[in-house]
């Protein structure tokens, strides 16, 4: 009995305990649930990222070469390619008249045969070729005081060589010191270009050396420490000295940087202080002027002056780059301007030069009479001032490095204007003049009915600065490859040039920044600009380089 007791008693407190969490439940609060908004008619509302902050502007690269370029530099390649004589390594001075041979031409196909091995246009066995047989022509090349049968005498060459035998061509031709500084700029460009082990190419360094290390420079220094243009053995030395800021650059840098007959310093310090009367303000540029656009341009073609600077240049705060850009500039501007009311000068015609030209004749243009002109060096600016209507295609696209945003305009308006007569096998013909349009004999060229008269040659001086200009604006060719040459860096130093790719590695180059003098002497170039304008300038004396009418 006690048992079932117990049993009975644990069953009646289980069931209470049920009863009682069963109470339990049913007392607890229910949890409070959120409350939700009803959907609102509309759209959904967008997260807004803040933008990002602009990035700076990256400057515009230099403008890109349409495709007539590349043909412009074949058809010029070729012309160095297809007239030179095979047999001695000669250029002509013109084709297709070609009457005889030009060092200076020579200097420039140097220069062209290894532009047309990086374009596949040539071999380098081919180029290599070509190469030595110029480089063994010069170094063998007889020399001595006599008047005929020679090629040069002290080092230097006669302007102007036989195309067959090598001999001074006539009695008319001079010992021309920038003629022959011409031609070894493209033999050290040669010397720097061929830098293989082959026998040949070792070969092609040495003689280089040899050609180079020959000239007697201090010969010239007739009036010391300035460098004459040149000498005849029938009257002996030249009377002008090259003075002025021109092409002459090229010769007193050979000069300073010889190893062997070098001149000194001074030279160069005594030739920049001729620079005053071309120094002012032309067109709206300041700068160093020189009218025929040819000096702005010869030396420019091998050694690239971009931040280098001399004294003379230090004082003004620019450089001769620059100084040549803004030539450019300038003879845009004057050709806009046009005050001698030519035909078709305008924004994208310009260029005055050395170049051919129609007649030696004075003709009534406009109602006024005018003189023109055959071959002549045509040009604006403070001095060496003289246009006659003849517009040089040369000046414009050998300027191609230094303002393209003005010359890739320019050279397609010759092209689509006059390529149809202009334009042809080896690129540009020298020349144009749209004013003439007389019916009188022509010393060269040809009229064109109702669009005035043409040239019928194309000249070496003018095709080289076309092509190497063009190569050195797509890839600092020509540039790249003459910084490589001892004997030029040597002339740039001794001329007091610094900054650039001239300064050691790990030194700091020039800033380009003037000197705290520069902005005086700026302000003193500007006044007297203003003042030699108002000079009567003096007839400009017949240049060296230049053929007889």
């Amino acid at each position: 009995m006690q048992v079932g007791r117990r049993s009975w008693s644990r069953a009646l407190a289980l069931a209470g305990l049920l009863l009682l969490l069963a109470a339990c439940r049913q007392q607890a609060p229910e949890p409070e649930q959120p409350v939700v908004e009803p959907p609102r008619p509309g759209p959904i509302p967008q997260v807004v990222e803040p933008e990002p902050e602009p990035r700076p502007e990256e400057p515009p690269g230099p403008p890109e070469l349409p495709p007539l370029f590349r043909d412009i530099e074949r058809r010029t390649f070729q012309f160095f390619w297809d007239t030179t004589n095979e047999v001695n390594g000669l250029t002509p001075d013109r084709f297709p008249s070609r009457p005889f041979a030009s060092i200076a031409s020579v200097g420039f196909s140097l220069t062209a045969y290894p532009i047309g091995i990086e374009n596949g246009w040539v071999s380098r066995t081919q180029a290599v070729d070509r190469t030595l047989t110029t480089l063994r022509f010069l170094a063998d090349a007889r020399m001595g005081p006599q008047a005929t049968g020679r090629s040069g005498y002290k080092g230097f060459f006669y302007h102007f060589l036989d195309m067959q035998t090598g001999h001074r061509y006539d009695s008319w031709v001079e010992l021309s010191s920038v003629d022959t500084g011409l031609l070894l700029m493209g033999v050290l460009f040669a010397q720097s270009y061929y830098t293989g082990d082959d026998p040949r190419e070792v070969e092609i360094r040495e003689l280089a050396d040899r050609i180079y290390r020959r000239v007697e420079w201090p010969w010239l220094q007739r009036r010391p420490p300035l460098i004459s243009m040149g000498w005849y053995p029938e009257r002996g030395f030249i009377a002008h000295d090259w003075k002025g800021y021109n092409e002459a650059m090229l010769v007193y840098i050979l000069a300073l940087g010889s190893p062997t007959h070098p001149v000194g310093p001074e030279a160069w310090e005594v030739w920049t202080q001729t620079y005053e009367r071309d120094w002012g303000v032309f067109q709206g540029q300041e700068y160093l002027s020189f009218g025929p656009h040819f000096g702005h341009q010869y030396t420019h073609v091998w050694i690239d002056f971009r931040g280098i600077r001399d004294d003379y240049m230090r004082m003004r705060g620019i450089d001769y780059f620059e100084n040549s850009r803004r030539a450019t500039y300038a003879q845009r501007a004057y050709a806009i301007e046009n005050p001698m009311k030519w035909d078709d000068y305008g924004e994208n015609v310009w260029g005055l030069t050395a170049s051919d030209g129609p007649q030696r004749t004075t003709q009534q243009f406009k109602g006024e009479q005018r003189e023109f002109r055959h071959y002549s060096a045509r040009g604006a600016g403070l001095s060496d001032a003289f246009d006659d209507g003849t517009i040089a295609p040369t000046a414009a696209v050998g300027s191609i490095a230094f303002a393209p945003e003005i010359v890739i305009p320019a050279t397609q308006e010759l092209y689509e204007r006059y390529g149809e007569y202009l334009y042809s096998s080896y690129g540009f013909l020298d020349a144009i003049n749209p004013s003439f349009r007389y019916d009188i004999p022509l010393k060269t060229g040809r009229l064109i009915p109702g669009r005035g008269w043409v040239a019928s040659d194309y000249i070496g001086i003018d095709q080289g600065p076309i092509l190497t200009m063009i190569a050195n604006y797509r890839n600092e060719f020509v540039w790249k490859v003459m910084r490589e040459n001892p004997y030029i860096r040597r002339g740039l130093e001794r001329a007091g040039f610094t900054g650039g790719w001239l300064s050691p590695p790990g030194e700091a180059a020039d800033s380009g920044e003037p000197d705290p003098e520069a902005a005086a002497v700026e302000d003193i170039g500007i006044a007297q600009s203003r003042a030699h304008e108002e000079e009567e300038k003096p007839p400009a004396e017949p240049r060296a380089s230049d053929p007889p009418q």
